[in-house]
Formats: structure tokens, sequence, C-alpha cells
């Protein structure tokens, strides 16, 4: 069934934190949100949108501000003919067949509404909608879609298996996973990674992945960042457990911090200029010598949207993979504006690494 998210109240709109939590915490109970709908305060069209959704078979998940949330329940009785009763001081429609601090769950005809409220800086309450099936995700790497999925299609008819494919970046696919009635998701998984072996990661969460491999390899990684300014460290400390396997990341944006803190040599930045496989080689070896971390990831770009030249263009990125016995260093031409730019390097980091040490980070 479709899962719809309403937010109602202006600061959702232009607090993109508080949305973006929201967000994340209806994505935990559910696999696929459908539609996410914002709606300023004293929007009149809303009564009408409600209306229309409710006659859907949906499951209608509206977040609003305290001060919207009984005006929510009065729009909902009138829709449902329904009236507002008082339980543990919220006023909620008589009908709410459960309901938490801040929460009610409303069944209507086919469809089914929660309705919540917070506020900045608070927690949200109870999502009482939740959809999550039986399904797996796994990271495929080095294979190009169309050869894999010419492979996996009759596999996945044989173990009536539904799968999508997502390009990531070149060289990353991103395989959703779930059973039909009769489907085995385990033995398809196990058939696949027989015919792709050390090239597919069982996880919904590569970085999460990562950071329970490098500690118990009791390993760690540090970062030395220019172009995406800290966007790959965010990436791991975002996720609980970064602690535990990252030493620390240096954001050398200038030439004279690359120099000083990673110990890159100044005639190699004027001979190859700031964004090259020279300079992002001796950033990795800096960052490693700095912070004595068994992993090292470098990355020197031009983001843009301006700064680029003939021979360097918008986009020009280089990235460095380094433990103690090796080292490699990577050419790419990315595309987008300049925040895509800054994902794809962090995202190129990322395989990189992995495919940097099959034998620690591959199923």
């Amino acid at each position: 069934m479709k899962v719809s998210v309403i937010f109602v109240g202006s600061k959702f709109v232009y607090n993109k934190s508080l949305q973006e939590y929201c967000l994340r915490e209806v994505e935990k109970k559910n696999d696929f949100v459908n539609s996410v709908t914002f709606f300023k305060d004293s929007d009149h069209t809303l009564f009408l949108e409600l209306e229309r959704e409710l006659e859907t078979d949906i499951m209608l998940i509206i977040i609003t501000i305290k001060q919207n949330f009984t005006t929510i329940g009065k729009l909902i009785s009138t829709i449902t003919g329904d009236n507002q009763v008082l339980e543990d001081n919220m006023l909620i429609p008589q009908k709410s067949s459960v309901y938490a601090d801040g929460s009610y769950l409303l069944k209507y005809k086919n469809s089914s509404v929660n309705v919540l409220h917070v506020d900045e800086m608070q927690k949200l309450p109870q999502i009482f909608i939740e959809t999550k099936q039986n399904k797996a995700i796994l990271n495929v790497f080095e294979e190009e879609q169309e050869t894999f999925l010419a492979i996996v299609n009759p596999l996945a008819q044989t173990h009536d298996i539904n799968i999508e494919v997502t390009k990531i970046i070149d060289g990353w696919l991103r395989i959703d996973i779930s059973g039909k009635k009769y489907g085995n998701l385990s033995k398809f998984i196990t058939s696949i990674k027989n015919l792709f072996s050390k090239k597919i990661i069982a996880s919904s969460n590569i970085v999460v992945h990562i950071i329970e491999k490098l500690y118990a390899s009791n390993k760690t990684i540090s970062f030395a960042e220019s172009c995406t300014g800290g966007l790959l460290t965010y990436f791991f400390t975002k996720n609980n457990g970064a602690s535990k396997i990252l030493n620390g990341s240096l954001v050398t944006y200038s030439n004279e911090l690359k120099e000083n803190w990673l110990a890159v040599e100044e005639s190699v930045v004027e001979q190859n200029g700031a964004v090259s496989a020279e300079v992002v080689e001796q950033m990795s070896d800096g960052v490693l010598n700095v912070s004595e971390a068994d992993y090292g990831i470098s990355v020197s770009g031009i983001a843009g949207d301006g700064g680029g030249t003939e021979q360097k263009p918008v986009g020009t990125v280089f990235v460095g993979v380094r433990t103690e016995n090796f080292h490699e260093e990577y050419h790419l031409q990315l595309f987008g504006d300049r925040n895509y730019v800054q994902q794809q390097s962090a995202l190129y980091g990322i395989k990189y690494l992995l495919l940097a040490d099959k034998e620690t980070f591959f199923d």
C-alpha cells in the first residue's frame, strides 16, 4: 500500500534539518515513502487534499507543529464524520485506534492516517504506521548493470524474487531484493554471492559495514579532504560506532595547510597543481603519518561551479587510498553541480577503500 507523508507548517519547508530528521524516522519504519508533500501554515487547500487522500487506499503520515495538531484532528473528524475527544491532554478523533503522547492512528475505510506533532529540537513522537517487509539490500561492485541483470534475472525468477537495481556511481550498484509469496531470500542471496565472489556486500548501509569490519579487525582510518570539505568524514561520523575506528580528519583546503599539516611538498604542488595524483598521493601519506591509522583516503578536486581550466575542467577530482603497504590514486571526471560533485567524490573514496582490501571488507 502507498505510504505518503504530509508536512503541515512553514517551518518544515524552511528548516531542512528538522524536515530531514522527521523523514529519517519515518524511513526507519517504512521501506519506501511514495510521496512527500508540504503545506504552509493556513493553506486552505489542505482540507481538500486530506479528503482526496483518505478516499484512496493509503497509509498517510501527517507531521505538524503542536499548535496545528488539534486543527488537523478537526479536519480529519469532519472528513470521517467523527468527533474529537480529550485523551491524555490531547484533542484527537474519537475513532482513533491507538494513541501516544503527540501521536495517534486512525483507520478510515481502506486507509490509515497517523498524525504526529513535533517542533524544533524535540523528539518525534511514536510512529504507528510501519510497512517494513521481508527484504534485503546488496551492494555490487565492479559489475555493469546490464551484465549483472542478464545473469541475475533468471535466478530471481527461479527463487520467486523481485529485484530493483540502482546505480550509485560507476562500478557500484545497489540491489533491493524482496520476496514474493513463495520467495526465498536467503537462497537467492547465497546464489548471488557464489556467482560474484568478492564483489558483493550485503548491507543497507555500506559505511556501517565498513565501521563494523574495521572494528572487528582492530583497525582505524583517517581522511585528508580538500574539495569535499569534510563530507567524507561526515558520511562516517553520522553513523553510530564511528568513534571506534575513525582517528580523525584533516580538511586542508588551502595549499599552505596541505604543506604544513600533511607535508605535501611545495614543489609537487607547483609542478602538478593542487588537483593532481601526485598531491593526493602525498596527502594520503601525510594523513597516515599524522594519525597513525591503518587506512587513509585523500581527495582533491574542482567541485565548481567555477575554477576549472581546459586541462582540468570543473568536476576534475583525484582520490587516493592508502594502507601501510599499498597506495593507489584515481583520476575522475565528474558532472553535476558543486554539491553533487562533492557527493560523488566521497562515494568514490568509499568504493576505492573497499576495493583496496577485499579480504577485510567483502563477505
